[in-house]
């Protein structure tokens, strides 16, 4: 296993900034182009959210030399694939393809690197803003349960937070998109020293640095990326929002600031999670679920960022029962790990849980290649995938008990979703 942890690869930086990464396999017939922007939902500010995601949409309007709509279709008829997505921290876009189509990915990729501005419309953008309407009404809005992350994190981490808005944006904000902002929040962070690029399958190692060379190191970069105002979440109180919604079962969202990500007790807090509510057999599907059949569902999970992490607990209530009930047996559950602490059979079978399904994982080319970016752009070495795993291997029970009675206190956000027309 530390053999194939070990990634072999090859980083250099071009001139303008341009960070590159190569992972050649020779033994696949396809390669994956993975481009990181070190920009995301956090580098917003209130009254102007939504931007990074957008540029999700944007991106596949065309760019200089690539016609809107293009960009797919020329990829989807050289038989490959490809997205992008949006986080708090980083947007990625990436392509997987034949590996005689390198080329391809590699001018599409650099075209709207550089070439983007001069392609880009108010009658572009104007559609856009209706497209993420559209989405975020769908997703959000008018989907059961569709608001709960955003008043969650936006009841956890406060007014302000850069993590307190949700990446989508608010739909105030996308319907007021003004193009002068859209482009300005381009010549900021779409900017080659502000990105990272990894190729990786099946290439030979000379040409990809020419044909990244002939693409990319054109592109001027003369941006300093603005600093994410962000400060240390302080919260010493628990606090409760009820939100009425087009719902028949009610749902309870417990949240408590956690470490941030690879953070000192990061491994742990996913151990914790994956022991409370990580699998059928966990903690609270047992207690809840099967024992006392109170909840129809209940699941568990740490969600890290750069500048903090996050503990969600989640439950829906089964007809019959109470949104107490849950919450009343979940804090009993979690004050058995406070002080018994967790069996040596519920750590080894968390743990080997969460190394198989990363293991797995990375059998595809597309996701090693996004992992090697993110370990780039997170720990400034592409290779951590032993040290990845290693946060968890080392990790003793008394570890998990710790950071139990460390981060699970009487500070939580409490979010109860209830059918509306209902009271508490």
């Amino acid at each position: 296993m530390s053999k194939f942890l070990n990634i072999e690869y090859e980083k250099y930086t071009l001139p303008n900034g341009l960070d590159v990464i190569l992972h050649q396999n020779k033994k696949i017939p396809s390669v994956a182009v993975n481009l990181w922007y070190k920009v995301g939902s956090a580098n917003e500010r209130k009254g102007k959210t939504g931007f990074a995601h957008l540029f999700e949409h944007m991106m596949f309007q065309g760019s200089q030399n690539v016609e809107k709509e293009m960009h797919f279709k020329y990829i989807q008829e050289a038989g490959g694939s490809l997205n992008g997505s949006t986080s708090f921290d980083r947007t990625n876009y990436y392509e997987s393809l034949p590996t005689n189509n390198l080329e391809l990915a590699l001018w599409l990729e650099s075209d709207r690197m550089g070439f983007l501005l001069p392609a880009l419309t108010q009658e572009k953008l104007t559609n856009q803003i209706e497209v993420v309407s559209n989405e975020r009404r769908q997703r959000y809005d008018n989907q059961p349960y569709g608001l709960a992350w955003e008043k969650l994190f936006g009841q956890l981490f406060g007014d302000g937070h850069p993590y307190s808005w949700p990446t989508i944006g608010w739909m105030e904000d996308i319907q007021n998109f003004r193009l002068d902002d859209i482009k300005e929040f381009f010549r900021t962070y779409y900017s080659p020293s502000n990105a990272s690029l990894c190729v990786a399958g099946n290439f030979e190692t000379d040409n990809a640095k020419i044909l990244i060379n002939e693409y990319f190191a054109s592109i001027s970069n003369n941006v300093v990326v603005p600093k994410v105002n962000s400060v240390p979440v302080v919260r010493d109180r628990e606090s409760t929002e009820v939100l009425e919604d087009n719902i028949q079962l009610e749902r309870l969202y417990l949240a408590w600031v956690s470490d941030k990500l690879y953070g000192k007790e990061d491994a742990a807090l996913d151990v914790l999670s994956d022991v409370l509510g990580g699998q059928k057999n966990s903690r609270l599907n047992k207690r809840l679920v099967f024992d006392l059949q109170t909840s129809l569902d209940a699941s568990c999970f740490q969600y890290s960022g750069q500048f903090a992490g996050s503990f969600i607990i989640a439950s829906t209530v089964k007809p019959g029962n109470t949104i107490e009930d849950l919450k009343k047996e979940i804090f009993a559950e979690i004050e058995k790990i406070k002080n018994e602490g967790i069996s040596e059979s519920e750590l080894v079978r968390a743990k080997n849980s969460i190394k198989s399904n990363y293991i797995y994982s990375l059998q595809n080319i597309s996701t090693l290649a996004d992992q090697l970016n993110n370990y780039n752009c997170n720990l400034n070495e592409p290779n951590s995938f032993a040290f990845d795993v290693n946060r968890y291997e080392q990790l003793t029970q008394n570890d998990i008990k710790v950071v139990a009675a460390k981060y699970l206190k009487k500070n939580y956000a409490e979010l109860q979703i209830i059918p509306r027309n209902e009271k508490v």
